[in-house]
């Protein structure tokens, strides 16, 4: 099992609750998790219940064959960054890469984190 990010991987869900999401057809111009992020991978994600201000950001394990995502880590949330009980309607769920998990340049061209702690500092102590 590995940790993939990949663009454009977007479907749709109708699962309610608490618990593992069953994952429907690509959206147009999206492909599945299956075929962006693979069988058994984990990947972060995304679940917004469309015209509700219910969503959910976190890390997910996909089954072996990425129809089910099991909501592993609970990044960010509509319920105080807690899992959120899903109520009916579609879902879009996807692949993001959550601000707290970025490395990035800042103005200066310094490699920070969304933390703010520089990369290159906590490198040299790793070395």
């Amino acid at each position: 099992m590995a940790l993939v990010v990949n663009d454009r991987v977007k479907v749709t869900s109708t699962t309610t609750g608490t618990g593992a999401f069953t994952l429907g057809a690509a959206q147009v111009g999206f492909e599945t998790f299956a075929t962006g992020i693979g069988n058994n991978n984990t990947t972060y994600y995304t679940i917004f219940n469309q015209g509700t201000n219910e969503f959910e950001v976190g890390l997910g394990t996909l089954n072996a064959n990425s129809t089910v995502m099991t909501r592993t880590t609970i990044i960010s949330s509509s319920n105080s960054d807690s899992v959120v009980d899903f109520a009916a309607g579609n879902k879009d769920v996807f692949c993001t890469l959550p601000a707290s998990k970025a490395v990035y340049l800042d103005a200066g061209g310094n490699t920070v984190n969304a933390a703010g702690a520089g990369f290159a500092v906590a490198m040299a102590i790793a070395l």
